[in-house]
């Protein structure tokens, strides 16, 4: 047994140059042995000796290095040219780098300081656009980048001059200053929020080697500058963040101890077991620390005369034979005289045998001088650099890119969760290098040397290419030391940054990349910035409105010359030096910028702060919807892009990745296949939905299944506990469920018992004393491997097993095996460590080597694992394909290389079948029974073609030539494209990027299979760009952020799957089925908000502004102002603002329940109705007839002159009318806004009001201060009658075409949503949601809703009946947790829940259906009996349920997603007044009623 002892602390004060920058008792140590505690003694002493003399030579602060002053590079070897090897690197391409530890560097790698010529990037990760320094000039570049915001600036530069007749520049600028100030508040206030997110990252703790020469970094990484002012980051100090650091864990007391796991439980001296773990002592002195022995490599006693040993002995890294290997090692015991022959031995007495002897171990060379000066320090993220050796712990992030040198497992396994990466929640092992296994210690990896050669940094995650190169000499001969060497090292022995180290108790790790060249931050890369849709429209108009406003200025600088020139006029007696020259063209080129500085409305300069805050609200009210809070996560939708909220009113084409985002990424073993014979009693919703389709009704309700499979679990136990024990079983967590695998395992009569045994074996990879080869993957590549004599019937049973199991919607995985000779194992081992340690064509070489052994393989069985579907993914699927919205899934793939575990050998090869991917695409209602499925399968770019062009014939003979209105055709056929990766391959291509592109959209559904990261993004590239459409990507992983960054708005999901596709998106929330409301309700709400607010903010400043240019008829064109200057300052600013604002954020034109039971409605914002330049045009031209109304009827008015107030003034001043004039204009825009409202809230009563309050209080408090132009106007104007009468007759005339406008199109033409509304208003639509009234509440229609907990998957696929009787289904909301029970009648019967309306009454071109159209269809609708009319009798029928009776309808086949839609249809406006029905039927069980819509009559019939 080893001893144990503790490292003797020196308590002298002299000892404090190494160490006065960190208190030791913070230091991190391991333990170390006898021998070496012993030597550092003695090198403590040594140390000391020469530092006194130092320092009595040169004293304490000489600046000279002595010649006998020896530092840490002295000690280090200096490596001859084979260590160092040559680099294969491209001119002007990215670099390898090479890591030395304990080696120095070479000449040509040092520069003539003595510090290393490559600069690291820092580990420090900064994602703000801003600093302090920065903020304000780039803040200002990045909004004078508006050309509005520059055009104003220019407008204020230009009104510092009188000479052209502007008030004070400090007033004219007052509304860009408070724009600028407010942008950058708002993105201060952004981006303070994100340097908040980098501090916390940043500041987060780390453990490294301490006290310890780096020399890949420079001695002082300060510039001269800050050693000049003695500022910044000293090598010799501590930084304040990690003293802190320091600080507060001193305060808890915590101590690390590192220990190998062995099997043996070893107890050390103060009572704790050698398990691995992490201990925590609390520390009872300043000086004093916590150690125990550390079983560095194991305590696994074997036998001499054993075949095989496992774990392997640590030694030589390249050793080529496993008995070799152990006659080596006990030669060498033998030789140091610890054990006698034939006794067991200990790897740990091993180690320290090598270590007496001044051996090398690996990397380790313990006849190294050493200073011995190496501590663990914790420190901060960002302090670390490339070069640093770093120690993790279990659920510890790892801090950067981190190669592997050791773990606390004796095989040196650790194990890492990449959630953060890829999205895939199950472990990943990694593996320690060999070389380097043995560092346990500080002293360990003082005496290590070694360079990594690495690969430049690159964003793929799933590859890495490095080479450890190291020495070995003076080690005993026996053991075929004494070389240079080199290790491969590749992604199994990287740990990327933002994965978390799990069930691994420590590892030790050098860092390979920092900061930005981590593989992280590579593939999230800087995100995209993004514009809605309206917002690159808006620029047509602004520059639309400012072509008009330069007309409007040349007009008037042309005729204000023309009359300037003239003579004779009254000019010459009235306006003596009224003119700024005698040059008429200077005269008017003055004119004609006092009329841009009097016209400067009309290109709005709030309209982007005003969006800027309607944006700001909207993203709010997202967040704060409690429909998209998913409880189980604790988080609610998260907008992180607030500019393109309008943008998901628009959204065409849906992409979204299939795991972890449809699915809960949840895998449950469902059934096997072993040697041919199937295992597993569950039932999937795949199944389900097939039956359906199938129309078989041989499967069992969910409820009877779930009671079945329970007492077949239960016998399937009880059978197993009476075979054998198993204190491993869970049974809570058993999902084979098969009592027939139970009997066969059981019974050892029969031979399928051992193949049972071989399978699960397999499975888990024990060990059986033999070398074998394990591969699973798809069957496609097994059995292409499979050997030439392979049994057929078993190929062929376990062929159909396998087909089986994926019509029923599983995940499919073959297995096979092969038994390898030693001569076989070693001839593929030199061949795979030759390829491993390529520096080029790594993966090819690798590809080839496991070619050599992957045939003449043997079926064991195969695997089905059942990915369940999130809650509510085919309702919501449902809703989007009723919305119009198409679907493209993108499955993706990863690859895994080869894996050596033990004795066994696993090769696993990822994929999924395609009818896999078919029936999971119908369980979610991405496919339907009624589709046309077409699969695209090929390996050759010709064949792609063929295929590609032959669905797209077979698309045109059914609905004709593609139209960019695809509703229509959609009524007539529906069409999928199943498509996997390798053809999608040549899809891309670009001579076939059009035909694919042509065929995927003409299709409701598009599946992708086994799809790279690279190819999402083009897939979603291909689409929005050759489509122009508006595109959506949704996913949950890294793999996933390409795809989310490229489409228009990305969506990530937030929880199990990971946080990298969330941090990237735009959206994040915890479940795909809130996509719904996200798109239908709030997208839809802010795209029409938005469109609204656009439309009447250009309005309200062509109202304003025409008014004053029609006053350059009257005033020689001189540009004289209409209004009072603080009226044209503040009439964007205040008077006009609120009411937009107002509308863009709070309106709704129908409720969210509404949206989401109507989800045909959203298609008006896929094909971009709400804002079109024609509406631009029609709200312009209403703004133009408004502004002649505002100024012509006034001056009518005061034309004659015989206004007079009440104190006899007469009302005959410029400003008497122009006030006149503008209150009307504002009066005007305030309640155009009002009008096109269409939720009003007190909030918006309040602003509209309020505004025009305002602006009558302005006008009373300005005008009662003394001034040159604006006196008293408050009293004499507000005082007349008739000032009001023609204010309130200006504003009528005005607003009348516009009410009239929206009468006759609502009454007469109205649009869905008109409808719906009216039906909301009026109408029963909230009965039949279920929803109460206001001032009464309903307690029947409480219980009635579109919305129910459990669903049916695929149940709009339903065959109808016979008889034409049809049962209705229960579908179950997204956003609705409730249970809702069904209603019942007067006599107990229960009723279906009544359906709300899935369609519209109209033609896809906005004209209006009537019963009779020819594009009416027959549908089907049903009622319960209590809501017909009440002179119809409710017949009694106290014990059968009620089942309604479908009857045909006039309905519109274009907004019908299936022929079998059974909800209510859309009815014209007038209709919609009476009662929605014409006939209905219900029956119960022993009659039928006939109920007349005319009469009310109900007549019963016996059936």
């Amino acid at each position: 047994m080893s001893s144990f002892f503790r490292r003797q602390q020196n308590d002298q004060g002299d000892d404090t140059d190494e160490d006065n920058q960190v208190d030791p008792e913070l230091r991190l140590r391991t333990t170390q042995t006898a021998h070496s505690t012993i030597s550092e003694s003695i090198r403590q002493e040594n140390r000391r000796a020469a530092r006194r003399r130092k320092s009595r030579k040169w004293g304490s602060k000489g600046l000279f290095k002595s010649k006998h002053q020896r530092t840490v590079d002295d000690d280090l070897p200096r490596p001859t040219e084979p260590l160092e090897a040559p680099q294969d690197e491209q001119p002007g391409g990215p670099q390898r780098r090479r890591i030395h530890v304990n080696v120095p560097l070479p000449l040509d790698l040092v520069s003539s300081n003595g510090d290393p010529k490559t600069d690291y990037v820092r580990n420090k990760v900064r994602t703000t656009k801003y600093t302090l320094l920065t903020f304000v000039p780039k803040n200002l570049y990045e909004q004078f980048r508006r050309v509005a915001n520059l055009y104003f600036l220019v407008l204020v530069v230009v009104q510092v001059w009188p000479i052209f007749g502007a008030a004070a520049p400090q007033v004219a600028m007052l509304p860009l200053v408070v724009i600028l100030m407010a942008t950058a508040v708002k993105d201060g206030v952004e981006d303070y929020r994100r340097s908040t997110l980098d501090d916390e990252v940043n500041n987060s703790a780390a453990t490294k080697l301490g006290a310890w020469r780096n020399v890949n970094q420079p001695k002082d990484p300060r510039t001269w500058l800050e050693k000049l002012l003695g500022i910044g980051s000293a090598p010799d100090r501590v930084t304040k963040g990690v003293r802190k650091l320091r600080e507060k864990e001193a305060a808890e007391g915590k101590n690390i101890v590192l220990v190998k796991n062995d099997s043996e439980s070893v107890t050390s001296p103060n009572g704790q077991d050698g398990t691995g773990s992490i201990s925590e002592s609390t520390l009872t002195g300043a000086r004093q620390r916590s150690l125990e022995d550390i079983q560095s490599v194991g305590s696994h006693s074997f036998s001499l005369d054993q075949t095989h040993n496992y774990p392997p002995i640590p030694g030589d890294p390249l050793a080529t034979s496993a008995a070799t290997l152990q006659a080596n090692v006990k030669d060498a015991i033998e030789q140091s005289g610890q054990f006698g022959k034939g006794m067991g031995y200990s790897t740990t007495s091993f180690k320290s045998s090598i270590k007496t002897s001044g051996g090398i171990l690996g990397v380790v060379d313990w006849s190294r001088q050493v200073t011995g000066t190496a501590r663990w320090e914790r420190t901060l993220w960002k302090k670390l650099e490339v070069g640093d050796i770093v120690l993790l712990r279990e659920d510890d992030q790892i801090p950067a890119d981190i190669v592997v040198l050791s773990t606390s497992d004796a095989d040196g396994l650790c194990y890492v969760e990449t959630k953060n990466l890829d999205g895939e929640t199950n472990l990943k092992p990694r593996r320690s290098l060999k070389a380097t296994s043995n560092m346990t210690s500080e002293e360990d990896i003082e005496h290590s040397a070694f360079i990594l050669d690495s690969e430049p940094p690159h964003a793929n995650l799933y590859n890495y290419n490095g080479v450890l190169r190291f020495r070995t000499r003076n080690g005993p001969s026996e053991l075929g030391l004494g070389e240079d060497k080199m290790e491969p090292v590749t992604i199994n022995e990287l740990l990327l940054r933002g994965c978390t180290v799990r069930n691994t108790n420590w590892i030790i790790g050098l860092v390979a990349f920092t900061g930005a060249d981590t593989k992280i931050m590579l593939n999230g890369g800087d995100t995209p910035s993004k514009r809605s849709k309206i917002e690159r429209e808006t620029n047509f108009n602004v520059i639309m409105n400012f072509i008009i406003l330069m007309c409007m200025v040349v007009l008037t600088a042309v005729v204000n010359g023309y009359y300037d020139g003239k003579r004779n006029t009254s000019a010459a007696v009235y306006e003596i030096d009224a003119d700024v020259s005698s040059s008429h063209v200077l005269n008017a080129v003055v004119t004609g910028v006092s009329c841009l500085i009097a016209f400067q409305n009309i290109v709005p300069i709030s309209l982007y702060i005003s969006i800027e805050i309607v944006k700001t609200i909207q993203a709010y009210f997202i967040n704060q919807d409690i429909d998209m809070y998913y409880e189980p996560y604790d988080t609610c939708c998260v907008p992180k892009t607030w500019n393109i909220s309008d943008d998901l009113g628009q959204i065409e084409y849906v992409f979204s990745d299939k795991t972890g985002t449809l699915t809960q990424n949840v895998m449950e073993f469902q059934k096997c296949s072993v040697h041919g014979v199937a295992y597993g009693e569950g039932v999937t919703e795949a199944m389900r939905g097939q039956a359906k389709r199938e129309g078989r009704s041989d499967l069992m309700s969910p409820a009877e299944q779930a009671r079945k499979l329970e007492a077949q679990k239960e016998e399937m136990l009880q059978k197993m506990s009476k075979a054998f024990k198993n204190r491993y079983l869970r049974p809570d967590q058993l999902t084979l469920v098969s009592p027939q695998l139970a009997d066969d395992l059981s019974d050892r009569s029969k031979p399928q018992r051992g193949h049972l045994i071989a399978f699960f074996r397999a499975l888990a990879i024990c060990h059986t004393g033999k070398i074998i080869l394990y591969c699973k993957g798809a069957d496609s590549v097994i059995y292409a491997r499979l050997a030439a004599d392979h049994d057929q019937e078993l190929k062929a049973a376990t062929a159909k097993d396998m087909e089986t199991f994926a019509n029923g919607g599983l995940r499919t995985l073959c297995i096979a095996y092969r038994y390898l000779t030693e001569e076989q194992y070693f001839e593929w081992s030199r061949t795979h460590d030759a390829a491993a340690a390529a520096v080029k064509d790594r993966e090819d070489e690798i590809e080839r080597a496991a070619a050599m052994i992957e045939q003449d393989l043997h079926i064991l069985g195969a695997t089905a694992l059942e990915d369940k579907l999130q809650e509510g993914v085919p309702e919501a699927i449902e809703t989007l394909h009723q919305a119009g919205i198409k679907l493209w899934i993108l499955t993706g793939k990863v690859r895994r290389p080869t894996a050596a575990t033990g004795e066994g050998l696993t090769r696993i090869f990822v994929g999924d079948k395609l009818q896999t991917a078919i029936e999971i695409g119908y369980s979610c209602n991405l496919l339907k029974n009624d589709m046309e499925v077409m699969i695209l399968s090929a390996d050759s770019q010709d064949a792609a073609r063929m295929q590609i062009e032959g669905g797209l014939n077979k698309i045109a003979s059914v609905l004709g030539p593609p139209t960019r209105d695809t509703l229509q055709n959609n009524a007539k056929r529906s069409f999928a494209v199943v498509i996997d990766g390798d053809t999608l391959r040549y899809a891309l291509d670009e001579t076939l990027k059009p035909l694919f592109l042509n065929l995927g959209t003409q299709c409701d559904t598009v599946v992708c299979c086994r799809v790279s990261p690279a190819q999402k993004a083009l897939t979603v590239k291909l689409v929005k760009e050759g489509r122009n459409a508006m595109t959506l990507s949704i996913g949950d992983g890294a793999n996933d952020v390409a795809m989310i960054q490229e489409a228009n708005i990305g969506c990530g999901l937030i929880g199990l799957e990971g946080s990298q596709a969330a941090m990237s998106a735009d959206y994040a929330f915890g479940q795909f089925r809130f996509l719904t409301k996200l798109l239908l309700v709030h997208g839809r709400w802010s795209y029409q908000r938005v469109a609204d607010m656009h439309s009447n903010f250009f309005y309200k400043n062509v109202i304003w502004t025409f008014a004053m240019f029609w006053y350059l008829f009257y005033n020689s064109w001189d540009a004289t102002y209409l209004y009072q200057y603080t009226f044209i300052l503040l009439y964007n600013l205040a008077f006009t603002s609120l009411p937009v604002i107002v509308m863009g954020a709070f309106d709704q034109d129908i409720n969210a329940k509404a949206s989401l039971a109507y989800p045909q409605l959203y298609r008006r914002g896929i094909l971009g109705l709400e804002y079109t330049r024609a509406k631009f045009w029609a709200y312009m031209a209403d703004g133009l007839y408004q502004s002649a109304v505002v100024y012509f009827f006034p001056y009518m008015v005061w034309f004659p002159g015989n206004a007079v107030s009440w104190n006899g003034k007469t009302i005959d001043s410029l400003a008497d009318f122009g006030t006149t004039v503008s209150v009307a204009a504002i009066i005007c825009a305030n309640i155009f806004v009002g009008l096109n409202t269409s939720y009003w809230t007190w909030i918006m009563w309040f602003v509209t009001i309020g505004s025009s309050l305002f602006m009558i209080l302005w006008i009373m408090v300005y005008s009662a201060f003394e001034s040159v132009d604006f006196n008293n106007e408050f009293i004499l104007l507000f005082s007349t009658v008739d000032f009001l009468a023609t204010l309130v007759l200006t504003v009528m005339i005005s607003l009348a075409p516009r009410y009239l406008y929206k009468y006759a199109a609502r009454t007469y033409h109205p649009l869905d949503k008109d409808i719906v509304r009216e039906m909301w208003v009026q109408g029963d639509l909230k009965d039949r949601l279920g929803l109460n009234h206001r001032g009464k509440t309903n307690s029947r229609s409480e219980k009635l809703s579109l919305f129910r907990k459990h669903h049916l998957s695929n149940e709009s696929e339903m065959e109808l009946p016979t008889r034409g009787v049809y049962e209705p289904t229960m579908n179950r909301s997204p956003v609705e947790p409730q249970e809702w029970a069904a209603p019942k009648d007067n006599s107990g019967a229960t009723l279906n829940p009544i359906q709300p309306p899935t369609s519209h009454n109209r033609a896809d071109d906005g004209r209006p259906l009537t019963p009779g159209s020819p594009a009416a269809d027959n549908r089907y609708s049903y009622y319960a009996a209590s809501q017909l009319p009440s002179p119809a009798p409710t017949p009694i029928s106290p014990e059968p349920p009620r089942h309604m009776v479908a009857t045909p309808t006039p309905q519109p086949a274009h907004l019908s997603p299936s022929p079998y839609d059974i909800r209510p249809p859309f009815h014209s406006a007038e209709s919609s007044r009476a009662s929605h029905l014409t006939e209905a039927t219900y029956t119960t069980a022993d009659e039928w009623v006939e109920v007349d819509q005319g009469s009310g009559r109900a007549t019963p019939h016996a059936l």
